[in-house]
């Protein structure tokens, strides 16, 4: 089909082949990079965001396939017209038809001619609306013939605007094909103008664009359902965090236990240092309490996961750590107990923890541990980890029993607990040296709450992968 003239600009002149190779090229190599990032991607569709990442690429290689196909199309010039069969009418020809699936297949072009009411078509149009090429092109008036009903109004405000107000029109409808199939076709078109400037015809290009569309619907649902996700995040992020701070001790700052009496604890603690991912708040806790009989009980401890749910079970840990406290049970037996409750309940949970009784009279402390860290104890400049008894973690395995320590403490004496998420990184024997060698600091320090900021200035700012928490006693008397 010859180039029209447009209505409102002459036609530009094509790029020299030199130019559109280099563009060729470098598509090709974006191509490339994209679909070797896109390989990468994993997509199993456990997570939202990975499934709405590949969506992305997929998009983007699509549209750079359609860019590399339309600059080859610029540097080979357009297809030689087919020959006419033998005894064909003038004009008729049976067009080749592409490659299916080619962007030649996809894009087509139509002139409709006002004065003589005659539509001249491509190949590749027929191809587009599904109709037999051998058969007459459809007029305007018989274009609309093949769009659904609610598409039409579309359609028709195009070509008015196009034959009426001589305007270039640019728009998208449904066809629905003969064999029941539907696409959606983008339409370029402009005015054609006769030699007395009055509209003589329409010249349109079309384009397939149902697979563009596929995935841009894919990468608009994936969002839509990542933005869904990301709400709900958000809302469990909250309201784990309202349940933590609801169930940990009020108090701030310093506290003194027991109230009256010899040999007084001066204890302070950060409710918590937060993981630098932004998971929902863990199940990590830490508890100070005077008992009924005058002992004092240390507990910190870590309930495995993160969100509501785990936040509600470690709740009911920490009260159940206090009632059997202040009803006089051993740390022993009340570990024992903790892990009869976690056995018992309906969703399996996995959790460590230390708990101690601190006799003032005597001085001595009383603890187990269910696999947690041992507790720090600092003394005279140095520190070291008490020696563990046998534990093993809460919810592993049923009747487990628990062992129990006892040691003396004396006047000054310093002890750290914390949760395993303190030490980022590092585990075992490289976090008991990282926190050991903060001893010095210890021994100059003014009191609990001057330790608890020596471990936050140390720790606070690492970007570790968990919650935790710290609680240090210092024995005044």
């Amino acid at each position: 089909m010859p180039s029209p003239v447009s209505a409102d600009r002459p036609s530009a002149h094509p790029p020299g082949r030199g130019s559109v190779e280099a563009l060729i090229t470098q598509t090709r190599r974006l191509k490339g990079d994209v679909d070797a990032v896109r390989r990468d991607t994993r997509n199993d569709g456990s997570d939202l965001q990975e499934r709405w990442q590949r969506a992305l690429y997929d998009l983007a290689l699509h549209q750079l396939d359609d860019l590399d196909a339309h600059l080859a199309q610029l540097r080979d010039g357009p297809e030689p017209a087919p020959e006419e069969p033998p005894g064909a009418p003038a004009g008729h020809a049976t067009p080749a038809a592409p490659a299916h699936g080619s962007l030649l297949s996809r894009v087509g072009s139509a002139e409709w001619n006002l004065l003589t009411d005659e539509a001249s078509w491509s190949g590749e149009l027929y191809g587009i609306l599904g109709l037999d090429p051998a058969a007459p092109a459809l007029t305007l008036d018989e274009l609309p013939s093949l769009v659904p009903e609610e598409d039409r109004p579309k359609l028709t405000a195009m070509v008015t605007d196009c034959l009426v107000d001589a305007r270039p029109v640019d728009g998208e409808f449904r066809v629905l094909r003969p064999d029941g199939s539907e696409r959606t076709v983008h339409m370029m078109g402009e005015p054609v103008l006769g030699a007395d400037g009055s509209t003589a015809s329409m010249w349109a290009v079309l384009r397939d664009v149902s697979e563009l569309r596929r995935h841009r619907r894919t990468v608009r649902e994936t969002e839509d359902s990542l933005r869904r996700d990301r709400g709900r995040a958000r809302t469990e992020q909250r309201l784990a965090a309202e349940l933590r701070e609801a169930v940990l001790p009020p108090w701030r700052g310093s506290l003194r236990l027991p109230h009256q009496g010899p040999a007084t604890l001066d204890l302070a603690t950060h409710r918590i240092l937060p993981a630098a991912t932004r998971l929902p708040a863990g199940g990590d806790w830490y508890d100070a309490l005077e008992l009924s009989d005058g002992t004092t009980l240390l507990s910190v401890g870590d309930l495995t996961g993160h969100g509501v749910a785990v936040a509600s079970g470690m709740a009911m840990l920490l009260g159940a750590v206090r009632g059997m406290a202040m009803t006089g049970t051993p740390p022993g037996q009340l570990l024992h107990l903790l892990n009869q409750l976690l056995d018992a309940t309906v969703q399996p949970a996995l959790g460590s923890a230390v708990c101690c009784h601190y006799r003032p009279q005597s001085r001595t402390l009383v603890w187990a541990q269910a696999g947690h860290p041992a507790p720090l104890l600092y003394r005279d400049g140095t520190g070291r980890p008490l020696e563990a008894p046998d534990g093993v973690l809460l919810g592993a395995t049923t009747g487990a029993v628990y062992g129990q320590a006892e040691v003396t403490l004396e006047p000054g004496d310093l002890l750290l607990l914390h949760t395993d998420g303190l030490v980022s990184g590092q585990s075992g024997a490289d976090a008991v040296d990282r926190l050991l060698g903060l001893a010095p600091r210890f021994g100059a320090a003014r009191g609990a709450q001057d330790c608890v900021r020596t471990v936050v200035e140390e720790f606070g700012g690492e970007d570790r992968e968990d919650d935790a928490c710290v609680l240090v006693a210092r024995v005044t008397g």
